[in-house]
């Protein structure tokens, strides 16, 4: 009879506790390590969008790795960049929730839409690769502003 009570007692102690199941639950950003580099965005000769690896020994920034796009051409044959040579590389920064704005060195007449979307597909890589979500758009001001620089772009590779 004792061993009945017992067990009784000890299944209401457990039955009783005040752990509830719950659901899934979001553990935050992912752990991202150590990059060995940034993925650059070139153009192929058929004019689709090519990721490059580049061995930089660390992701970087959103701002270095378009640096590198702007100053930096393909090393892989076969690829072109869409971007005109700029000696002027910085590019300024900004984040707002679900929005990165990149205010860039070159008229919107340098650019053509492959160009746009080389400089749209290298930020989000970044930003996706340091654990931000890939849902994020990206704002483009360029040196004379146009209705271009209103638009939230997305890579299309990523979509």
């Amino acid at each position: 009879m004792k061993r009945v009570w017992w067990a009784a007692a000890v299944l209401l102690l457990v039955a009783g506790c005040g752990v509830r199941p719950s659901g899934v639950t979001d553990g935050g950003r992912a752990p991202t390590g150590v990059a060995p580099g940034v993925t650059l965005y070139f153009v192929d000769a058929r004019g689709a969008l090519r990721p490059q690896p580049r061995r930089t020994g660390h992701l970087g920034t959103i701002s270095e790795a378009l640096s590198l796009l702007l100053s930096a051409g393909p090393n892989e044959s076969g690829l072109h960049t869409e971007l005109p040579p700029n000696a002027t590389t910085q590019v300024v920064v900004t984040t707002a929730p679900g929005l990165i704005r990149l205010m860039v060195p070159l008229s919107i007449h340098e650019v053509t839409p492959l160009g746009i979307d080389q400089i749209v597909c290298t930020a989000l890589d970044v930003h996706v690769r340091s654990g931000g979500p890939r849902s994020t758009k990206v704002q483009i001001r360029f040196t004379l502003t146009t209705p271009e620089s209103a638009k939230r772009r997305t890579c299309p590779l990523f979509r």
